[in-house]
């Protein structure tokens, strides 16, 4: 460590104490390798701090001193945006510490949080409300509010309640340069010009860090069904979601799309799960919700069900009938990134299209990976109800998974070449992080690129803030 950086870190200590600046190669080691271990970085030392106040200090410090920071939540993040490269010159600054519920307020239907509250610990503070905070990750229990917004997650039930930024009202931000913006306003209204706080949600810490927000609340679900449904292809999928959307309209929650290749993978790492309508290509997971404790929401699925089922969309269904059912049905979906990592390294996209283009990607984009590299065996499944698709693409059985790391290069370009051409996005819900930055200039035109390159001047001019992530 230079003279200035051992200055650094003595600042950062009086700032927040010497037990929150972790400098030792063994404190700092989980901080600076990313939830999947593909990317590894170093830092000069790791600032865990309690306060916005001492969020804003630290990043006035390290302003001064010209030094980055790598701004950091639960480190549940999939793209290697909440990681430092390898240069050993950044702070990472870990909001983990930040975890006060600052207010719920149930007759506004708002809970105001700070950053480092876990997704897990909101939902059960609004369920202790009788409200209901709907973002659903597989990760709530570990994963931040800050993270969260930082990559505008979605998860299970954008169909109904849309994405992160769907469910904020208001942001409270540390600017590059030490200043805070107050933003927390609690409002459904307010046009009083640019609305600014969009610009902080979903850009991964680049042009601000957000240490607190105001959520919006939502009536908790009272009457819930959850149905397990096995279809012959995409296409079916498709035609099922518009039907269910017809018969229960906003009480559709969640339609997850998931093939017979990824359960597979799921039950084979986690034994015991269920089974109940085995040897089919393709399964929808369906979720239902009413606030309304009377609901015959049941019945309402079934005969739905029993309609489609009539007209050969659905090969088999199975309704759960007990809220542990339900949950085990759910384990199978959830489980399933789990399995892939314990089945080794594969090449992951979580891409979105328009729901009408997905059966045609789906068969088009199979075919065009296992002729490019015989024995691929392609993972999908998803969010359908939202047109996001988690794409993975695993080596051939029995193959070097690490030397078929070497091809995603070719992988990304067959897949996202034809995510494109159906007018879709190569980054649904995960962010761009340093996966896929060269992938975004690839794409995005030069317009956006120099516009998003203006954004990035104007609030980072020194390019401090979690440099090498998005551009």
């Amino acid at each position: 460590m230079t003279n200035a950086g051992a200055t650094l870190v003595e600042r950062l200590k009086e700032l927040v104490g010497a037990a929150h600046v972790l400098t030792a190669a063994a404190d700092i080691a989980p901080y600076v390798v990313d939830h999947r271990a593909r990317y590894r970085g170093a830092a000069l030392a790791v600032a865990r701090p309690r306060s916005t106040d001492d969020v804003a200090a630290i990043v006035r410090v390290c302003n001064d001193a010209n030094v980055p920071l790598v701004p950091q939540g639960g480190n549940t993040g999939m793209c290697g945006g909440a990681t430092p490269d390898a240069r050993g010159d950044a702070i990472v600054l870990s909001l983990a510490r930040m975890r006060e519920i600052r207010d719920v307020d149930p007759a506004n239907a708002t809970i105001t949080v700070e950053a480092g509250v876990t997704l897990g610990d909101v939902q059960d503070a609004a369920h202790a409300a009788g409200l209901l905070f709907p973002l659903s990750l597989a990760s709530e229990g570990s994963c931040t509010i800050g993270g969260n917004l930082s990559t505008n997650a979605g998860g299970t039930a954008v169909l109904r309640y849309g994405n992160a930024r769907e469910l904020v009202l208001g942001v409270e931000v540390v600017l590059a340069d030490g200043r805070v913006w107050n933003g927390l306003r609690a409002l459904r209204k307010d046009n009083t010009g640019y609305d600014i706080k969009q610009l902080f949600i979903g850009s991964e810490g680049t042009l601000g860090i957000i240490t607190a927000a105001v959520l919006k609340l939502f009536a908790a679900p009272r009457t819930r069904v959850t149905a397990l449904a096995a279809i012959p292809d995409v296409a079916t999928a498709v035609a099922l979601l518009a039907t269910l959307k017809q018969a229960l309209g906003d009480r559709l929650t969640g339609f997850e799309l998931i093939s017979g290749v990824a359960l597979d993978v799921s039950r084979k790492h986690h034994p015991g799960s269920p089974d109940p309508l085995p040897g089919h290509p393709w399964y929808a997971l369906i979720q239902v919700d009413d606030s309304a404790a009377d609901a015959p929401l049941a019945d309402i699925v079934e005969a739905t069900l029993a309609n489609v089922a009539a007209r050969n969309l659905v090969a088999d269904a199975t309704i759960a009938q007990s809220r542990d059912q339900a949950d085990r049905l759910w384990a199978l979906r959830e489980n399933i990134s789990e399995a892939q990592r314990r089945e080794g390294p594969n090449i992951k996209h979580d891409v979105s299209l328009p729901i009408s283009a997905i059966a045609r990607f789906v068969a088009q984009t199979e075919a065009a990976v296992v002729a490019a590299f015989p024995g691929a065996r392609v993972v999908v499944f998803g969010h359908l109800g939202d047109g996001n698709l988690h794409y993975n693409v695993a080596p051939p059985a029995g193959g070097d998974a690490y030397a078929f790391l070497a091809n995603t290069p070719a992988v990304n370009r067959i897949v996202h070449d034809r995510v494109m051409a159906a007018g879709g996005s190569i980054s649904a819900e995960h962010g761009i992080g340093q996966l896929k930055r060269e992938e975004l200039a690839h794409y995005k035109s030069a317009v956006e690129l120099d516009l998003m390159r203006r954004i990035k001047a104007a609030l980072d001019p020194r390019g401090l803030l979690n440099p090498g992530k998005v551009l």
